[in-house]
């Protein structure tokens, strides 16, 4: 495979990493309001911390789902329009809001999630291969960190933004009104249904939002993808023939490390409100959490930037960025500590679950190139595979809400242990094993 996939101008360049910056802000919109969508519709719908979870599994498990059909689709289509299509089902899963708001029925919801994440499975599917191979492999970790800056600020907003339309100041004394149980039926059923209307508004406005930027990617001028595929592919230098993706195991071992990191990561940022408001902070101050989180992920997007592969090879920083987390993760499980930090007031092991966004910033960032190159004509469908551990998402945090449910909140963050050892190995030791028997 050549060193870049597009034989491009200087300007041409720049203007398709601003459309890239621009659809991968999209996705942090789109992906990172659950973490405030979670409690809202904990409470307006009246779920357990196990039903509420559902919300990231409907969101996710379309990754799993959709992202061969997504695959087969950009093939067929071509990526440019594909992207159009994704946005449009973007924008169909936004407009569902509407009708399931008038019902109240999670079930609608959820259906709306799941072509919401639909629509961000064809998106990355073309997405992530545009950043892999728009220049050299050894700095494409640098370029996944330019486009994780943009959509870890999308992250921040999207929960402040959700927050600023959809509450209200004097929500925190109707929230205990409804959790005291004093209502009579008919009062909680008015402030129930008066609150999950909310959405409409805003998820009309982004529906419309979402269409006409697939429109405008589409005729612009982000070129297609031709990728420099080997036409022979399966080969390499050892000369023994490679007839499918699982004849290459560090790619299967990479869609494994991509479905445990991104499983940490959705744990770390759509758990950390709840856990909070286990800690007695109220929703309105609590929201802030996940943009804690997600700011230390920009810090590390930046030392990702400054530092790779200049000073540091994007391996050198996957092994720091995975003992960090398993560092981090055994605080989150044994730190026992009151801390009073930025006005909150709480357990220090909620700042740890916080400072995970750190490494994390790196680990996806490090994963993708290390598992995606030299596979040839099979880097589109190798592709598809690694969106299909995006699937972590949606499988992790319903892990962790049900043993938080069964043995309270905090236990259900050792979730995060074996995970991180899991990346730990693949950083250390996974990526490099080429063939599933040793070559002689």
């Amino acid at each position: 495979m050549t060193n870049s996939i597009f034989l491009m101008d200087r300007k041409v360049f720049y203007i398709s990493m601003g459309i890239l910056a621009v659809m991968y802000f999209v996705f942090g919109l789109v992906s990172w309001i659950n973490a405030i969508l979670i409690p809202y519709f904990k409470i307006a719908l009246e779920l357990t911390h196990f039903q509420s979870y559902f919300v990231t599994f409907a969101f996710y498990i379309a990754y799993f789902v959709m992202a061969i059909p997504s695959g087969l689709l950009l093939n067929r289509t071509g990526y440019k329009k594909g992207i159009m299509y994704g946005f449009i089902f973007l924008s169909f899963g936004a407009l569902i809001f509407i009708p399931a708001a008038f019902m109240r029925q999670y079930a609608v919801f959820l259906a709306g999630l799941y072509c919401l994440g639909t629509g961000l499975a064809v998106l990355q599917t073309a997405a992530n291969p545009y950043v892999t191979m728009i220049g050299s492999i050894d700095s494409a970790a640098r370029r996944m960190s330019v486009m994780g800056i943009f959509n870890k600020s999308a992250g921040i907003i999207a929960p402040l933004l959700f927050a600023a339309v959809v509450f209200k100041s004097a929500d925190n004394t109707t929230f205990a009104l409804l959790e005291a149980g004093t209502l009579s039926d008919i009062e909680k059923n008015i402030i129930l249904q008066e609150l999950i209307r909310r959405v409409i508004v805003p998820y009309a406005i982004l529906a419309i939002f979402l269409l006409f930027v697939g429109i405008g990617i589409r005729y612009s001028v982000l070129p297609e993808i031709e990728a420099g595929e080997s036409k022979t592919g399966g080969e390499d230098n050892t000369n023994v023939p490679r007839k499918s993706l699982l004849d290459y195991p560090y790619l299967i071992f990479g869609a494994i490390a991509i479905f445990l990191h991104v499983g940490t990561q959705v744990v770390a940022i759509d758990t950390i409100i709840n856990y909070a408001g286990s800690m007695g902070i109220g929703l309105l101050d609590a929201k802030f959490f996940p943009s804690y989180t997600l700011t230390c992920t920009i810090i590390g997007y930046i030392l990702g930037i400054l530092l790779i592969p200049r000073f540091i090879s994007q391996n050198a920083a996957l092994k720091f960025c995975t003992v960090l987390g398993l560092l981090l993760s055994l605080g989150v499980v044994f730190a026992n500590h009151t801390v009073s930090l930025f006005g909150h007031t709480g357990n220090i092991s909620i700042w740890f679950l916080a400072s995970i966004g750190f490494p994390n910033a790196l680990i996806y960032a490090g994963i993708w190139p290390l598992s995606i190159h030299n596979l040839g004509k099979f880097t589109k469908t190798g592709s598809s595979l690694l969106i299909m551990g995006l699937s972590g998402n949606a499988i992790l945090p319903l892990i962790y809400g049900a043993i938080g449910d069964h043995h309270g909140l905090r236990a259900g963050y050792w979730v995060l242990i074996p995970c991180f050892l899991y990346l730990v190995w693949f950083a250390f030791h996974g990526h490099m094993i080429n063939h599933w028997k040793r070559v002689k």
